[in-house]
């Protein structure tokens, strides 16, 4: 059983600060800022690329909901949302979940997009997604 189902099912502890009939939100035990925290649907769904439409939903609208607790409890001046899909991503844990990072500056987490614009052609990428 993965390491979600098991603070699921209540036989692991965790730090809970949300949960419904469908969904938790715990805050993350590796807190890259003050406050880190993962909605997790309940009913187990490996990645994004396998949650069902409405539990997605469930788990998006409780995102919101939680940035919104969040943003009035802890006052970051942002957040990033982020949802890693599959190892090479950095997905650690084969559960489906969303992280909500505050931001309280930019020095908090470091994420970094590096520019390939001048070796990848968009007309190409476009082509190929659009075949």
């Amino acid at each position: 059983m993965c390491v979600f189902c098991n603070i699921i099912q209540g036989i692991w502890d965790s730090k809970k600060i949300y949960e419904d009939d469908d969904v938790i939100a715990i805050l993350d035990l590796s807190q890259a800022t003050y406050g880190h925290t993962l909605v997790i649907p309940k009913k187990h769904f490996k990645n994004i690329l396998e949650v069902d439409d409405e539990t997605y939903n469930k788990v998006m609208k409780v995102v919101k909901d939680v940035c919104h607790l969040l943003n009035k409890k802890l006052y970051p001046k942002g957040f990033n949302i982020l949802n890693n899909c599959n190892e090479v991503a950095g997905q650690t844990v084969d559960h489906f979940h969303v992280h909500i990072i505050p931001r309280y500056d930019e020095l908090d987490l470091k994420i970094e997009f590096k520019d390939h614009s001048k070796t990848i052609d968009l007309d190409q990428v476009l082509s190929k997604i659009n075949k």
